[in-house]
């Protein structure tokens, strides 16, 4: 039995790079985007070759196998290990060199794919196959899995684009296979030159066949390409180290066509005939993945074919002449670059969005890329519909219709023996079916664990030893990624799912989209990692905290993958006591990015305030969950006490400034926000009788638009009623048939028959996890609120964070309380307002460009086409930023957030403000937005009501 301990010292003293065999590490690797899970014994991130053969001597000296791994985001299986898991994302993650005369790039394995792209581009040049997870799959994952992408039709697969490789092999020898026989081990030819009949005839010819080791790259009519032979070997023949890469010529210009056909079949048949005119793409997907909203022509299935020119005329005529050879119901010719990426997320996005069916049940990979000669692929979709309903099962077929490769997720019972029974049969008869109708069973991902058991399905038993004779020459010691390939596990092993509890785990909030069950919440992460991507264009937030540290454990992957062993209590032994989550959901900015934004629509910060709501159960917490969890109880007694004033002059002394931050856990970097001197209802109530006798709208005084930016709260009451409408307050006392309130109406008996109090969304209690806090003020809230909701006023809510509480957390939250849902459904934002009951009243102009930012709640749970449109009306031009500002809420107050939530507001937030022109309107509808704004560089942004508000009063 390996001493890990002995192991680990092992390999501290030999590799340079970082050596990690704590809980954490441990669990952040235990999954891929597969079925499976497979605890690591530790985590090697290697800084070079010399690491890497240094690893695998240690390994090999205790008998360990090692995994490579990249991205993480493989679906069969093969990035998960039981030994030591060597990560090349850490280090070996550059690009060498680029040589545009000879359209070649030098990369290392644990470059991001995006980063090649962008490099190449201003070259006119690309890398030719483009997966889905191209913002975060490596090419070493590439190679080792030879995926393809949606160009595959014009590109190939990346073993097309592969000329050399360096490969260090499991004895420590350093290769470079290449064409001709260079870089092979020695064994290797004799044993090809053994078997030229067998490797001339027992392969299938069609585009997409990834399954097995591709021996047959060794034929001596195929230029005996060693590196294309290995290609494809998912990590068990030998540890890629560099590799010399082909790159292609982009077109100037791109057209997408979109075909609509009546149904998937339809669109299937027509794919394979329009190959003939050169299309970049021939992309499918049904409508059942297809957001009701998606702006497509009508059908019922749909094709995407991109074409390319030198010209835009060009690539469209092109795109128009595939049009006519169609024969499609209805198309959409599309020229605008940013309509075509708003299409082309639809079907990126759908290896998320495929994992729930429509109802709401979960579907998992599998079968997630079997492929079939193109001109077969109606018929087997068809015959494969029959083969599921036959077996009981769901699935959504959708992929590269051009190349007969399909995805789909499946709505296996993966919990219990029977629905895993069933899962082998269905599996067993799928792979009968792809070799009848002459396909692969892997088409892109690899067989790993999930398909390798079948290969002699597909091959039979002789090609299947063979390829055991490779890897024997290539790994005698089978140290690398034992079990995958050849001599595999079975396919009903090792699942993921098996360690979990199987009675609902008792938590605070309802999770009504997954059951009741925080479990089912947990595992819809499966491991597509769109949260680990770097850079994010447009209106995406995910995962801030991720793209300021680049560590895993801080993107909403590794959080839920910890989570995820924490109920399986295996690793992470402590259940909701456990450090190793508190610290990895401790820089979760709660920024609710993932709601949207990734597409299986994990919800992190839920997660976190559930988690910290057990962790810290009668226990002491830290102490800004006191100081600005409970922020809405110091800030109303400092209005009760009329003490702004004493408030804001001791906190501009210096040494009790920092007394103050030290008691209350606020990093010392942090400026302490001025309470206003006068309350926004204190100001309600001296103004005199509201004017207006319009619908009646009910403005929320938020916590910060009351005590700390009551100037946002006057600027929407004189842009609504201007607008016609009639602004109120909330009640303020627990009444007994009096009308909706005003903040005004009292008397001495009504003081004595009831409750006052203040409406709350509870916000700074749900985020810093005292939940049971929140349930009670939101309980009181509702009870205010009861004369609001017999009407029907909406509630107009002007903080996009507390509208955000309003609208998901408080339903979610106080589940059994019925009125809780009546109150999210009245809950508007400012701008939706305006749209929704002064439709036509006409914003005064600014006509001038703005710049800011989107707030991340704003972005993530309300929308922001209302406000984008009225942006619009008022002459507003331009787009704001995306992302998180990074201070969100308390997170970036806390002491030892503070870098970190400036390299949140780094990566968007500041530079749009600094390319803005001088006379940009800066918008910040969040207080938080604006807090920072103004910290970090003294640039007050203004809430959209005040900027329109300033340009009534100049009108």
């Amino acid at each position: 039995m390996t001493d890990h301990r002995e192991l680990s010292a092992g390999l501290r003293a030999a590799v340079r790079g970082e050596v990690d065999f704590g809980t954490t590490a441990r669990a952040l690797t235990t999954m891929d985007a597969s079925n499976y899970r497979r605890v690591p014994l530790g985590v090697v991130a290697p800084r070079d070759a010399d690491d890497v053969a240094a690893a695998l001597s240690v390994c090999r000296t205790y008998g360990v196998p090692v995994v490579p791994r990249g991205g993480g985001t493989s679906i069969a299986g093969q990035a998960t290990g039981t030994g030591v898991v060597l990560d090349f994302t850490r280090h070996m993650n550059r690009l060498l060199s680029l040589d545009p005369r000879a359209r070649t790039a030098v990369v290392q394995p644990g470059l991001v794919l995006d980063r090649l792209q962008e490099a190449a581009a201003p070259y006119g040049l690309r890398f030719g196959p483009d997966p889905s997870t191209h913002s975060r799959c490596t090419l070493g994952g590439m190679i080792g899995n030879n995926s393809c992408g949606s160009h595959s039709v014009a590109w190939g697969t990346t073993a097309d684009s592969v000329r050399e490789l360096s490969v260090v092999t499991p004895r420590g020898e350093r290769l470079r296979p290449g064409r001709a026989w260079a870089g092979a081990p020695a064994g290797l030819r004799d044993l090809v030159d053994g078997e030229l009949a067998r490797l001339r005839t027992g392969f299938p010819e069609l585009p997409r066949r990834i399954s097995g080791y591709a021996v047959d790259a060794l034929l001596p009519e195929r230029g005996a390409d060693v590196a294309r032979s290995f290609c494809g070997s998912e990590g068990t023949l030998g540890v890629l180290t560099e590799a010399v890469v082909d790159l292609v010529r982009a077109p100037r210009a791109r057209v997408l066509a979109v075909l609509a056909y009546a149904d998937e079949s339809g669109a299937a048949e027509a794919a394979a005939g329009l190959l003939p005119f050169g299309p970049l793409t021939v992309e499918g997907m049904a409508a059942d993945l297809v957001p009701a909203a998606a702006d497509l022509p009508r059908g019922g299935a749909w094709l995407f074919v991109e074409t390319g020119g030198e010209t835009e005329a060009e690539a469209r005529a092109r795109a128009e002449t595939i049009v006519r050879a169609a024969d499609a119901v209805d198309a959409l010719v599309v020229t605008d670059p940013a309509r075509q990426r708003a299409l082309w997320r639809i079907r990126e996005d759908a290896s998320g969005t495929a994992t729930r069916m429509p109802d709401g049940t979960e579907a998992w990979p599998g079968w997630e890329d079997c492929a079939v000669p193109p001109a077969r692929l109606g018929a087997y979709l068809r015959d494969f519909r029959a083969l599921s309903a036959d077996h009981g099962l769901r699935g959504t077929p959708y992929g590269h219709f051009g190349d007969g490769c399909i995805h789909v997720r499946i709505d296996f019972d993966l919990l219990t023996a029977p629905g895993i029974a069933r899962f082998r049969r269905f599996s067993e008869d799928l792979a009968d079916l792809v070799v009848a109708h002459g396909g692969s069973l892997s088409g892109e991902h690899g067989d790993g664990q999930a398909r390798a058991e079948l290969l002699p399905r597909m091959y039979g038993a002789e090609t299947v030893a063979l390829f055991e004779r490779v890897k024997g020459v290539w790994d005698p010691d089978d140290l690398l990624n034992p079990g995958m390939l050849v001599r595999p596990a079975p396919l009903d092993t090792n699942l993921r799912f098996s360690v979990l509890p199987r009675e609902p785990v008792d938590v605070a909030f309802g999770y009504p989209a997954d059951g009741g069950d925080f479990s089912a919440a947990v595992r819809r992460c499966v491991g597509v990692a769109k949260c680990r991507t770097t850079s994010v264009s447009g209106p995406a937030v995910m995962c801030p905290s991720f793209r300021a540290t680049g560590e895993e454990q801080h993107s909403t992957r590794g959080r839920a993958r910890l989570l995820h062993e924490m109920l399986a209590g295996e690793l992470v032994t402590d259940g909701w006591r456990s450090t190793e989550v508190r610290d990895a959901l401790d820089l979760c900015l709660s920024c609710k990015g993932c709601r949207s934004d990734c597409p299986v629509e994990v919800d992190m910060a839920t997660y976190k305030a559930e988690f910290l709501h057990h962790h810290y159960a009668g226990r002491r917490r830290p102490a800004a969950h006191y100081s600005m969890g409970w922020l809405p109880v110091w800030l109303g007694w400092v209005a009760r006490t009329r003490s702004a004033g004493v408030v804001n002059g001791l906190a501009s002394v210096g040494p009790l400034a920092r007394a103050a931050k030290r008691l209350g856990g606020i990093a010392g970097e942090r400026e302490i926000p001025r309470v206003a001197g006068e309350t926004f209802t204190r100001w309600w109530r001296g103004r005199g009788a509201p004017s207006g006798d319009g619908e009646l709208v009910v403005l929320w005084p938020d916590t910060f638009t009351e005590h700390l930016s009551p100037s946002v709260g006057r600027a929407a009451v004189r842009v609504l009623e201007a607008a016609g409408l009639r602004v109120a307050l909330p009640p303020t006392l627990r009444p007994g048939g009096r009308p909706v309130g005003d903040a005004r109406s009292r008397s001495a008996l009504s003081l004595l028959a009831t409750r006052r109090g203040r409406v709350c969304c509870g916000l700074t209690y749900i985020s810093t996890g005292q939940l049971d806090r929140a349930r009670t003020v939101l309980s009181r809230t509702l009870d205010l609120l009861e004369p609001v909701l017999a009407t029907d006023a909406p509630l107009v809510v002007l903080e996009p964070s507390c509208a955000a509480a309003l609208r998901t957390d408080a339903p979610e939250l106080l589940h059994d309380d019925p009125r809780a849902a009546r109150l999210a459904a009245r809950v508007l934002t400012f701008a939706e307002t305006l749209e929704r009951h002064a439709p036509d009243w006409t914003p005064p102009a600014l006509n001038r460009p703005v710049t800011g930012q989107t707030h991340c709640h704003q972005h993530a749970v309300l929308g922001e086409e209302p406000d984008r449109r009225l942006r619009a009306a008022a002459g507003l031009t331009g787009e704001l930023a995306g992302g998180c500002c990074g201070l969100a809420g308390n997170f970036g107050f806390e002491k030892g957030h503070y870098d970190v939530s400036r390299a949140c507001a780094e990566d968007r937030l500041l530079p749009s403000i600094r390319e803005a022109p001088e006379e940009a309107v800066v918008l910040a509808d969040g207080f938080s937005c604006r807090t920072q704004l103004e910290q970090l560089t003294g640039v007050r942004g203004r809430h959209l009501a005040e900027a329109l508000a300033t340009a009534l009063e100049n009108a």
